[in-house]
């Protein structure tokens, strides 16, 4: 990163574990108390119970009371120095901003915000009336007695601005993320499989017009064949250590 002036990071669910944030699929996921199959777009607009059931899994998410880790800011850190420091995400609990980041692309959305998706959208596509609200609006409507909340200003439904399995992802983001690759000089994968596609085209796309690619991961990813560097461990101990050096190289 030390000749590096458009720095982009690519992070997943591995920047976040260290947190305190389990990852779903993990032996101590979300998924061991809810039924990822409940979870589909479709299965949101047509049952009240899991709309409520899903709100319930949010309630537990924020329980968790997670703050930003040493990763987290030395990406921040990246973006201050005047490098670059975008930052293109596949996770949706907002610790990217709240640790300094500005540039931030959520690929697939943020739990931090609620929406309205319509009366009855169908083939995956939100088509509310462009109501949103914080995520804390939902659970007071929930606290004060109503189970499923609906939109305020159409009385459509209302659900978290992620994106679900079945729904497409929200227009403009993955065009977005791959401007910033194709712009790009240097690319920090971190913590992320890159096995989900499409958000997995991002560092190929920049390495594609010709940027650098490292990639710190606990275990190995398929695109560890085209990196230029490939660092096993924890984001929270190299991130940190790596920034420092190439801020004063």
């Amino acid at each position: 990163m030390a000749g590096s002036s458009r720095v982009t990071a690519f992070t997943g669910a591995g920047i976040s574990t260290e947190s305190g944030i389990p990852d779903f699929r993990s032996p101590s996921g979300v998924w061991t108390r809810y039924d990822p199959r409940d979870f589909t777009f479709d299965r949101y607009v047509d049952s009240a119970e899991v709309r409520a059931s899903s709100w319930a899994m949010r309630r537990e998410f924020f329980a968790l009371a997670v703050e930003p880790n040493a990763a987290h800011r030395a990406l921040a850190r990246i973006e201050e120095s005047g490098r670059g420091g975008a930052v293109v995400t596949q996770n949706i609990d907002g610790l990217h901003q709240a640790a300094g980041s500005t540039h931030v692309v959520e690929i697939h959305g943020t739990a931090r915000t609620v929406m309205c998706i319509g009366h009855a959208p169908r083939r995956g596509a939100p088509a509310g009336c462009g109501f949103t609200a914080p995520y804390t609006w939902a659970f007071a409507q929930v606290d004060a007695g109503v189970a499923d909340p609906p939109c305020p200003e159409c009385g459509g439904l209302v659900k978290s601005a992620t994106v679900s399995f079945g729904q497409l992802l929200f227009p403009g983001v993955v065009e977005e993320a791959l401007a910033l690759a194709a712009g790009s000089d240097r690319v920090v994968a971190v913590g992320s499989s890159l096995q989900v596609y499409p958000a997995a085209d991002v560092p190929v796309a920049a390495v594609r017009h010709g940027a650098r690619l490292a990639i710190v991961n606990d275990e190995p990813t398929p695109l560890d064949r085209i990196a230029d560097v490939v660092v096993r461990g924890r984001a929270g101990d190299v991130l940190p250590a790596a920034v420092e050096a190439a801020l004063t190289a």
